[in-house]
């Protein structure tokens, strides 16, 4: 038994199809074929069952490829311990980021850390958080960037930064106060973001007392709310980070939040207990450090950086 025989059924376990397996591994489907034929006749069961149409895995065969994976992803841990060593930063980093977040980081960041570490092999993908913790778990990607607080066994949480909401009001609200408290915004109606935890735990959390049938709209993005607000009355809340993508006319309605209402979302890093590969996770941050405003930051993460030991 070898680690590319355990390569190859995981892609065909993936795939469900030796040709798209083999394309996958970068090797001939022969070749792929052989290579797993023989390690079912070492262990004497059959990993898949195929026909002409499809390949489907058989019920040994999933318990042997879930071990398959854990024995995969300590392979590659040995190669993250070398490369811990090594002047230059290199390999593969794979890292998901929240939709909610995306928007605001990856532009920059993208730029950024490909002219930082042009070694390494980036790859980002945009998930939503159950799919990302997911993902992590599997061991499908190396990092996670979402908001803050999701407790996920087997999965570490690194607070990385801070950020504020700042109220957005329609011109039809009242804009001779300078700031708002959740008393000023009460007969206001109130938009949200769907699907978005961190904006509608805050927005919950400074607007309780909502009248009965107060209209509220679960928006898919942010853009969306600010718009929705722009013409049909009321207020949302939005990130400080959105503030740069508004006109000057929609700037003229953002105020902050007085009082105990003051809001914010902290966003983290997540990773599995079990990644070894500190410099790796500290380019991410030394990256999010040149695109978030300084003020956000966690001091910790500014003063040390991420420390896995």
């Amino acid at each position: 038994m070898t680690i590319q025989q355990l390569y190859y059924i995981i892609a065909v376990d993936k795939f469900c199809s030796f040709a798209k397996a083999a394309e996958h591994c970068g090797v001939t489907q022969p070749t792929l074929s052989k290579m797993i034929a023989n390690l079912e006749e070492e262990l004497d069961v059959r990993i898949f069952d195929r026909n002409n149409r499809h390949v489907e895995t058989t019920a040994i065969g999933q318990s042997i490829i879930a071990q398959a994976r854990n024995a995969v992803m300590e392979a590659e841990r040995i190669h993250e311990i070398v490369s811990e060593t090594r002047d230059t930063l290199s390999g593969r980093m794979r890292l998901a980021v929240g939709p909610s977040v995306a928007p605001y980081i990856l532009p920059q960041f993208i730029k950024i850390y490909g002219s930082d570490y042009p070694d390494v092999s980036l790859t980002i993908e945009e998930m939503r958080p159950e799919g990302m913790f997911v993902a992590l778990s599997a061991g499908r990607i190396d990092a996670a960037i979402a908001i803050g607080g999701n407790s996920v066994a087997d999965l570490y949480e690194i607070p990385l930064y801070d950020e504020p909401f700042w109220v957005y009001l329609s011109d039809t609200c009242s804009h001779k106060l300078t700031t708002f408290s959740a008393e000023e915004l009460s007969h206001e109606s109130m938009w949200i973001m769907k699907e978005a935890q961190c904006l509608r735990d805050s927005a919950f959390s400074f607007c309780k007392a909502r009248a009965t049938g107060r209209r509220v709209y679960e928006a898919g993005n942010i853009e969306t709310l600010v718009r929705v607000v722009d013409a049909n009355g009321g207020f949302t809340i939005i990130p400080e980070m959105h503030l740069p993508m508004l006109s000057d006319a929609q700037r003229a309605n953002v105020r902050p939040l007085s009082g105990d209402c003051v809001s914010l979302r902290r966003v983290s890093m997540y990773i599995r207990h079990d990644y070894v590969r500190e410099r790796m996770l500290n380019s991410v941050a030394a990256t999010l450090a040149r695109v978030v405003p300084p003020h956000m930051l966690r001091s910790g993460i500014v003063k040390n950086g991420i420390r896995l030991r």
